[in-house]
């Protein structure tokens, strides 16, 4: 897949477009990119990065970073991806500008949108504007419940399953692996410390199934508070793992929330339920 962050960087053709911002690439986000394929030609799909609405000044949590959403549109088989830096200077175009200065020069002829989608000074372009100025629109209808909005609210509710089934696949928290307190490994279980970049949504405190690299893992997101602590801290234990994770990527799937975190009367207790966790997780399913 060809990820382009200015237009010359793409090959000079006539091209179907879809466009928005994508975040989480989730069910409904795929029948757009269906719906772009399905025109014929080239699929090129046009991004932001930053998010529109934190450029806007508006507060909005990821479900992916651009990384991971690049990832994920190459899996659903994505040609193109061309990454448009969105700053108040784009957001302020007339739509027949944007139209100009974006999907003009690269050759856009099918453009297969949302509903919902907007664009230009105060989101007054939409796809009946971008018809009005000659492209052949494939407007794609909302799914019933299904939106990056509905997503989040689910994971901060802690509600995985239900999550994955708008996403279509399980739901992840991603970080760079970074020195913790490494105390799981004196209790047995070590654990990878994850820091994740601010503007990533983590779902509720809990204790979680789910896998990483290949192996399930058992992931804490909470604040320790059997040892009184009371910073953020997202901890998966892989299971079956040995190896050096620190300073690497690791993407974690989270299939099931297992129990609320709490403090225990005993470390005992603490490795005993531990262990109960490490049970649940050999038997979760991975939703979807």
């Amino acid at each position: 897949m060809i990820v382009a962050r200015t237009v010359e960087e793409l090959p000079d053709r006539e091209r179907t477009v879809a466009i928005g911002s994508f975040d989480g690439v989730h069910v409904g986000h795929r029948h757009v990119l269906e719906t772009a394929r399905a025109a014929g030609g080239p699929t090129t799909v046009v991004t932001f990065w930053p998010h529109p609405r934190l450029v806007l000044g508006n507060r909005v949590e990821l479900l992916s970073t651009l990384e991971r959403r690049l990832e994920l549109l190459e899996v659903e088989g994505v040609e193109d991806v061309l990454v448009v830096s969105f700053t108040p200077e784009l957001a302020a175009l007339e739509p027949e500008q944007f139209a100009d200065s974006l999907l003009r020069r690269i050759k856009a002829r099918v453009i297969a949108v949302g509903a919902n989608f907007r664009f230009g000074r105060a989101a007054a372009g939409d796809p009946a504007s971008l018809e009005r100025l000659g492209f052949d629109v494939r407007l794609v209808g909302l799914l019933e419940g299904v939106s990056s909005t509905r997503i989040r609210s689910l994971l901060r509710e802690g509600d995985v399953v239900a999550a994955a089934r708008l996403l279509g696949r399980p739901a992840e928290v991603e970080g760079t692996v970074v020195l913790g307190d490494q105390r799981g490994g004196t209790l047995g279980f070590p654990t990878a410390n994850l820091a994740v970049e601010p503007e990533l949504l983590v779902p509720a405190y809990g204790i979680y199934a789910g896998a990483a690299r290949g192996h399930r893992a058992a992931i804490s997101i909470g604040i320790n508070p059997h040892y009184g602590g009371d910073e953020r801290r997202i901890e998966p234990h892989l299971l079956d793992f040995e190896g050096d994770l620190y300073g690497q990527r690791l993407v974690v799937e989270l299939w099931q929330r297992l129990r609320d975190e709490h403090a225990f009367e005993s470390e005992e207790e603490l490795v005993a339920q531990i262990a109960r966790d490490v049970e649940a997780v050999r038997a979760a399913k991975r939703p979807v």
